[in-house]
């Protein structure tokens, strides 16, 4: 009678884990440096311009290494996003929303439809993405 309460339970306790250590490979050689340097220098510029692409060049050694480490990440996957589970999608939409926060002029509805494209996510995927931001009030 409570099975779909276990299940839930199953997935909440994979997502604790996952937020445990998220991100731990930020702590070590070779990103800890080059985020330390880079992380500064992108919150002033805006997501997907010209000059953001140009950081991203300069951290590629930290997010190499970070994208095989990490497997909310498109780039993780031989096939992005399509190798991706329900965990994978849920990390990456939080850290997405977590990015927005780190630049001035950061907004997740903006970072969606850019990555829409990056990533090559269909319309349908972009919509819950959408809907979760708004049931969450982080289109405001």
């Amino acid at each position: 009678m409570k099975r779909v309460n276990q299940l839930l339970t199953e997935g909440a306790s994979e997502l604790i884990k996952r937020a445990n250590v998220h991100d731990n490979s930020k702590l070590e050689i070779p990103e800890k440096e080059l985020f330390d340097e880079y992380t500064p220098k992108l919150k002033d510029c805006t997501y997907g311009s010209d000059e953001y692409k140009e950081f991203l060049k300069g951290l590629k050694v930290a997010l190499d290494h970070h994208y095989q480490n990490n497997s909310h990440h498109p780039e993780h996957y031989k096939n992005g996003v399509n190798g991706f589970d329900l965990f994978d999608l849920i990390e990456m939409f939080f850290d997405w929303k977590a990015s927005t926060e780190r630049h001035a002029d950061g907004n997740i509805m903006k970072s969606i439809e850019i990555n829409k494209g990056r990533f090559e996510l269909s319309e349908q995927l972009c919509d819950i993405m959408r809907n979760t931001a708004v049931r969450l009030g982080y289109d405001k």
